[in-house]
């Protein structure tokens, strides 16, 4: 997500923070609702999307930070979960969760968003929360994770968008600041992303200054 994200510094920062918010729904609910004014629970919700998934498929899920997203995953027989970040911390995390949570055979890969290093199709779903507002180059993200997707693959995911009101502006200006979020867009920039990055738009809805978004590569 940019070097910020792989200094050592930033990455137990962003994991006090994960442990003490983000991963804690109640807090996190607060807080989403004070910063952003989002109900945080419509993410937690669409982080169990690869439950519809049939037996044997392979879910991507980048940035995948503490990993939240396989705190939420449940069961799904004989399902390939690979969890990328480019924060070795964050990833030292997301293994503990796993086991913390009895998910077994969760793969661990550290890798930037935009050069995965996985093959053309090579997954059925791909999740991506909290992830593309931080980015130096979300548009190549979104077409690196189109990329990665079979034909009929779906990308799940969040993005704290501009222009959803002054003080959420405000609020990801100073973030910006701090290098904790990059040039980020608007709900419009977004949709657009997705369109060139080769994906079919099935819902984009704002929640506060949160997109919650669900695409899908033609076939």
């Amino acid at each position: 997500m940019g070097n910020v994200w792989q200094s050592r510094t930033i990455g137990r920062l962003n994991g006090a923070i994960y442990d003490r918010g983000i991963e804690n729904e109640r807090i996190a609910k607060l807080a989403g609702g004070l910063l952003w004014a989002t109900d945080v629970g419509q993410i937690f919700e669409a982080m169990r999307a690869p439950r519809s998934l049939p037996d044997g498929a392979a879910v991507l899920d980048v940035p995948c930070g503490g990993g939240i997203a396989i705190k939420h995953l449940g069961v799904v027989p004989d399902l390939r979960y690979v969890a990328a970040d480019i924060s070795v911390d964050m990833l030292n995390r997301a293994r503990k969760r796993a086991e913390e949570v009895g998910v077994p055979d969760v793969e661990f890969v550290e890798a930037s968003i935009e050069h995965l290093p996985f093959a053309d199709g090579e997954f059925d779903m791909c999740l991506c929360f909290n992830g593309l507002h931080c980015l130096p180059d979300p548009p190549a993200a979104v077409t690196e994770i189109a990329r990665c997707l079979r034909a009929g693959g779906r990308l799940v995911g969040d993005m704290i968008v501009r222009g959803a009101g002054l003080r959420f502006d405000l609020n990801v200006a100073g973030l910006r600041t701090i290098g904790a979020f990059g040039p980020g867009g608007t709900a419009d920039d977004l949709a657009g992303w997705l369109t060139t990055g080769g994906l079919r738009i099935e819902t984009l809805t704002l929640s506060g200054a949160v997109a919650h978004f669900e695409a899908v590569k033609p076939g």
